[in-house]
């Protein structure tokens, strides 16, 4: 007897192929496919996909949900998007692992991308932090080990090269991490300390984690060289001498023009045997924390050092024009401000970093500053930099995998963390045949499976995972706008995690399946 079938769907395996129709049949947390129109088949619920497109659950290969997870269960944003897995631990920013003390400081050093963390929460190694999430919430987590963690652990948040010695300590600190189960490491290298770092300590770190059969994820070094290629070329240099893979985050540029010499530049490296994929978000628009703006020195010894030179008007005049649009072309009125900590700002929420400063009649290093220290960093902002030419064009490679790069803080976030997936199926595959309906979803399932290594999950066939999603091909869509980016996608009916249904008939059960999926 099966506890669930669905039936005579459009079964999209995930693996690239065309949808069949058929039936899936599962027991417990596996699937076993079957054919359609059976009748009389005992079951201890029927679904009818008639008409509808049955695929496996969405992987979310770039996201910042570790601590939302963990004080939202239901993670409706994202499991209404068809997200079962969502890959955490990204830009080499989150919390394990670490001491106690350093803790406390990431989570204030992060507080606008993540949020707080209960003071019931506790953990040290990255196996103690996998399982907090284990049948607590609606999602699936992958975990990469953060640069930012075993950095801050080693040597704190100090401005310079590690020792040998040093070097070594992070190292086993991955690689710890790595037996814990994490699929990797990650890194942030436009945010402190992993700006400090040279590709010498990326190269060590991704050989750590290459030992364990992991690779290298990189949110890129934006001011590196000539701020176009000279970022992505490094990555791959570190693949190529780290002999491990390389996976390219948020793999964007607003410049017009570049995404072919972007592809160019991966075309390359494959054809030089290094290992190259990337992810991409399809909204034309970056986002993250206030503070990431500030010169790198300001951040130098952590957060009561940031906290001083932010408050001396000395140092802001040191700062200067320091402040400075992260993307080139761009200007600082793009940036607008997502998330503010307090309710007394609530009102520069949709306001752009230029129109506070003009009200204020304060200098833009005054403005942020002054709203830094008012909020105690909690403040977030999304920037209209992107390039949809450039979207497409990546998009289309086969190295191209689908990640949000959801932020969950804010009144007004980036509507790819309401829209991102169904963005992609609605719009690029329904309205404008860009990809084909199985090319897409092998982008978000079968395709990140085969990079994080995990076997039971990312298609479907007998055996695998029961993580599943069924959605009306006709509708699916996304109205997250990013004036109005809180609001849920259409078309995506059901969604299953390891069996269990989350989203039933467009409704959350308030289940909470999910798991730490360990790479060992």
């Amino acid at each position: 007897m099966y506890d669930l079938v669905i039936r005579d769907g459009l079964i999209v395996d995930g693996k690239g192929k065309p949808g069949f129709i058929g039936s899936i049949g599962v027991i417990g947390d596996t699937i076993e496919i079957l054919p359609p129109y059976i009748e009389n088949l005992e079951c201890g619920r029927s679904i009818d996909a008639r008409g509808k497109v049955i695929c496996p659950g969405f992987i979310d290969m770039h996201s910042h949900s570790e601590l939302s997870l963990l004080k939202n269960p239901k993670h409706e944003p994202k499991v209404r998007q068809g997200v079962t897995t969502e890959a955490i631990g990204m830009d080499g920013l989150s919390y394990a692992p670490c001491s106690d003390a350093n803790r406390a400081d990431l989570v204030k050093y992060l507080i606008a991308l993540n949020g707080d963390v209960p003071d019931s929460f506790g953990w040290s190694t990255v196996n103690e932090f996998l399982q907090l999430f284990e049948n607590t919430s609606s999602c699936n987590v992958a975990y990469f080990v953060p640069h930012i963690s075993v950095r801050v652990e080693v040597m704190g948040w100090e401005a310079r090269l590690p020792t040998d010695d040093e070097l070594k300590k992070m190292s086993d600190l991955v690689k710890q991490g790595m037996a814990d189960g994490a699929f990797g490491v990650s890194t942030g290298l436009t945010y402190t300390p992993g700006a400090y770092s040279d590709t010498n300590e990326l190269i060590h770190l991704a050989k750590a984690a290459g030992e364990y059969g992991g690779f290298y994820m990189t949110h890129s070094r934006y001011t590196l060289g000539d701020r176009l290629l000279d970022p992505f070329r490094e990555a791959i240099q570190v693949g190529k001498e780290s002999n491990v893979p390389v996976h390219i985050s948020h793999f964007h540029s607003p410049v017009n023009g570049l995404g072919d010499q972007m592809i160019e530049l991966v075309n390359a490296a494959l054809a030089d045997d290094v290992e190259v994929t990337f992810d991409q978000y399809p909204y034309p628009a970056a986002s993250t924390i206030l503070h990431s703006l500030l010169p790198y020195w300001v951040h130098a010894g952590g957060m009561n050092e940031l906290y001083k030179r932010i408050n001396d008007a000395s140092q802001r005049e040191a700062i200067g024009e320091g402040i400075n649009p992260q993307w080139g072309g761009q200007t600082l009125d793009n940036y607008i401000f997502s998330h503010i900590g307090s309710k007394e700002n609530q009102q520069w929420i949709g306001k752009s970093i230029t129109d506070l400063a003009e009200f204020k009649n304060m200098s833009v290093v005054d403005a942020v500053c002054e709203l830094l220290v008012q909020e105690r960093l909690n403040v977030g902002f999304v920037a209209r930099t992107g390039n949809m030419d450039n979207i497409r064009k990546i998009l289309v490679h086969d190295s191209q995998m689908v990640g949000s790069d959801g932020v969950m803080q804010g009144g007004q976030p980036n509507p790819r963390t309401y829209g991102t997936f169904p963005y992609v199926l609605g719009t690029f595959v329904r309205e404008e045949n860009l990809l084909s309906l199985p090319a897409a979803i092998y982008k978000m399932s079968y395709g990140p499976a085969k990079r994080l290594g995990l076997n039971d999950r990312g298609s479907l066939s007998n055996g695998m995972k029961a993580d599943i999603v069924i959605f009306d091909e006709s509708e699916i869509g996304t109205q997250a706008t990013f004036e109005d980016p809180k609001i849920y996608p259409s078309g995506i009916e059901y969604v299953l995690v390891n069996g269990q249904i989350v989203i039933d008939n467009y409704e959350h059960t308030g289940k909470s399946p999910g798991r730490a999926l360990r790479s060992r």
